[in-house]
């Protein structure tokens, strides 16, 4: 009896995950430190030593990486996207007439 010749892949429909960053959070580290890098060249080119630029960057890069890997731990995937736009939502829907309630058509008609 021939064993199958193909390989089953069971990570398909996973959201992607590097190093424990999930979904969009790997792309905020990713265009943070490409940040991070024009920042270090904005300093290095205007003529702040170099080890300062470096210091700075390397302090930033710090604070980047705890809050991308905070907010990839608190929200995961989608609950970030998902406490945006819970704060899209309004709290109370005030009507001060009851004219849209009204059937306007009906009026007309009598």
């Amino acid at each position: 009896m021939q064993t199958s010749l193909y390989e089953i892949n069971k990570g398909i429909n996973k959201s992607i995950e590097f190093k424990g960053l999930k979904a969009q959070y790997i792309w905020y580290m990713g265009t943070g430190a490409l940040g991070l890098l024009i920042l270090f060249a904005i300093l290095y080119i205007i003529g702040i030593p170099s080890l300062v630029c470096l210091m700075t960057v390397a302090i930033l890069a710090g604070v980047l990486l705890s809050k991308v890997y905070a907010m990839s731990n608190k929200y995961g995937e989608h609950g970030l996207m998902k406490a945006l736009a819970r704060k899209q939502v309004p709290k109370v829907i005030k009507i001060n007439s009851r004219s849209i309630f009204i059937n306007k058509k009906a009026l007309k008609d009598d």
